[in-house]
């Protein structure tokens, strides 16, 4: 199962290893539209969590993962995703 975590960017992006997460690097998180929380998905739980360096602000199930991202501070409302 995935697991979804929101971090804050100025402050946690520097203590993710991204060896242990689905995300490649910090430029390829997915991110709110005001640039202040990104959202990171792992199968098993990486030691920056376990041992406390990372406290996320949310941690979500896929469902809630996908209901954040659908939020207007997530996804522009204005910008048709079928629009080329």
């Amino acid at each position: 199962m995935t697991t979804y975590i929101v971090i804050n960017i100025d402050t946690q992006t520097r203590l993710i290893d991204f060896s242990q997460v689905n995300t490649t690097s910090s430029q390829t998180m997915r991110r709110n539209l005001a640039n202040t929380e990104a959202m990171i998905a792992y199968q098993v739980t990486p030691s920056f969590i376990t041992n406390g360096s990372v406290v996320p602000l949310q941690t979500l199930n896929h469902e809630e993962a996908l209901a954040l991202l659908a939020t207007p501070a997530w996804t522009d409302p204005n910008v048709d995703p079928n629009e080329d």
